[in-house]
């Protein structure tokens, strides 16, 4: 059901709607759309956002999904605040926030998940792991990667986890942005968006 503040049922809700702390990262627009879109979503999915910062991906997804279930899961009290901050913002209803670091506090989320979005993280093929333990056959997990670093560690995840389906997506985003009296296109920082699935 679309909120007052984005009353329309198409995804990609500008950046500046969501409440920000400052420091804390949170998927931009365009990025958002890209990931959601590797997501393959169903209305009624079961949907875990594994380092969901800002909260931006279980907003877009809760109302995308009124049928299904999101936890969002952080690790610190005063984002996972702002994760319900801007689910009630956007009158989102099915998110559920888990206050914990991953892996480990995932033991603690009774619903099994059809799609999983991991987004960074320094234990990331940890978390890939656990998470893969819990992944039904055809459940999907999306990563994104800001580093080199990262990019390698979920890569090498996938090939040790026998990820089927794999796709790695690059955004390269511009945005027109008004400097003094010109116009002038901006990049946004250009992150990889990696997915799998588990078929066995």
């Amino acid at each position: 059901m679309p909120s007052q503040h984005w009353p329309y049922v198409t995804p990609g809700i500008p950046d500046e709607l969501f409440e920000q702390l400052p420091g804390i990262p949170f998927s931009q627009r365009e990025v958002r759309l890209l990931l959601i879109a590797q997501l393959r979503l169903k209305p009624d999915s079961v949907f875990w956002d594994i380092g969901a910062g800002t909260g931006t991906i279980p907003v877009e997804v809760g109302l995308l999904c009124p049928q299904g279930k999101i936890i969002a899961v952080e690790r610190d009290e005063e984002v996972a605040n702002l994760i319900k901050r801007n689910c009630d913002r956007f009158d989102v209803k099915n998110v559920e926030v888990l206050e914990g670091s991953a892996p480990e506090c995932l033991h603690e989320i009774k619903t099994v998940p059809h799609r999983v979005c991991i987004e960074g993280g320094r234990a990331i093929q940890e978390i890939l792991q656990a998470v893969w333990d819990y992944l039904p056959p055809s459940g999907r997990v999306v990563a994104t990667a800001a580093n080199l670093e990262s990019l390698y560690a979920i890569s090498q995840s996938f090939s040790q986890l026998q990820a089927r389906n794999i796709e790695v997506v690059q955004s390269a985003v511009n945005r027109l942005e008004t400097r003094g009296f010109s116009q002038t296109f901006t990049a946004v920082d250009p992150i990889f968006i990696l997915s799998g699935e588990k078929l066995d």
